[in-house]
């Protein structure tokens, strides 16, 4: 009986899908189309073993693509709520390698909080399901942390900390904290050189505060870095430049508590 019924709820779901869903997802009106995501998401959490199937997902990829920001803003919001637990993430490889590439370029949607609700989503990928974005889809993401949206640039931030900066990830254990934010510094050193971006220190190290303050607060580790004669673990010429406007941007940031001029909530995503 029990068996019955379910099947019977499903008959009815399937019909409410089919004759309004189907529909109305492609309705003229953003609000209605906006709603139809907003609440699919909520399906596939909700009843994941009836709807968080490529049948269902395959809709919310199509409407990535949508004109208005609200849409997209709601199909990336619903992707959140799937990739946030590993275990419904492993049911979106299909979806994923179907939909990451269109994912991986709204990192630069015109819509900023668009972009920062992506980038949040890509995190989340990071976390949850391993090796899903290779180096080339990263390396799309970390210049954000030069725009000069702060929201947008933290989340890049934040995205730049998790993937290459995170000592514990690099070392793949847990030394003290000196040791770790030694790693960090290295880390952070390595990216910020290579960005050849070195006029933009208050930028990246502004991108990172919410993420790795207490780090880029090591000043006594920056101070023994700086000073280290060893052959082997001092730093060369150009590390030790990098190192010291990363230390003065870090002390300004520490003394006025205000991201670097240029930017703020800005409406368009500027800086790349």
């Amino acid at each position: 009986q029990l068996q019955e019924q379910q099947e019977e709820i499903e008959n009815m779901m399937n019909a409410v899908f089919k004759g309004v869903f189907v529909h109305r997802y492609r309705d003229v009106v953003p609000e209605i189309r906006a709603i139809c995501m907003e609440e699919l998401g909520t399906w596939m959490r909700s009843y994941a073993a009836s709807f968080l199937t490529d049948g269902y997902l395959k809709y919310i990829g199509w409407t990535l693509h949508d004109k208005q920001r609200e849409v997209r803003l709601q199909c990336v919001k619903a992707l959140q709520g799937l990739y946030c637990h590993q275990d419904t993430a492993a049911h979106m490889e299909l979806f994923t390698s179907r939909f990451k590439t269109r994912m991986v370029s709204m990192v630069l949607d015109k819509e900023p909080d668009v972009a920062v609700e992506v980038v949040k989503l890509l995190t989340l990928m990071l976390e949850n399901m391993e090796e899903v974005l290779t180096e080339e889809d990263c390396q799309s993401v970390y210049p954000v942390v030069y725009v000069s949206s702060r929201a947008l640039a933290s989340a890049a931030g934040l995205f730049l900390y998790r993937r290459l900066l995170d000592p514990q990830r690099e070392a793949g254990r847990e030394p003290s904290h000196n040791g770790e934010n030694r790693i960090f510094f290295r880390l952070l050193l390595a990216f910020f050189i290579e960005s050849e971006l070195h006029e933009h220190a208050a930028y990246l190290v502004d991108s990172l505060w919410d993420c790795a303050g207490p780090r880029l607060r090591d000043w006594e580790t920056i101070s023994a870095l700086l000073l280290e004669e060893s052959p082997t673990e001092g730093l060369v010429d150009r590390q030790e430049k990098a190192l010291v406007e990363i230390l003065a941007a870090s002390v300004v940031q520490a003394a006025e508590g205000q991201p670097p001029v240029g930017r703020g909530p800005a409406k368009k995503v500027t800086g790349l």
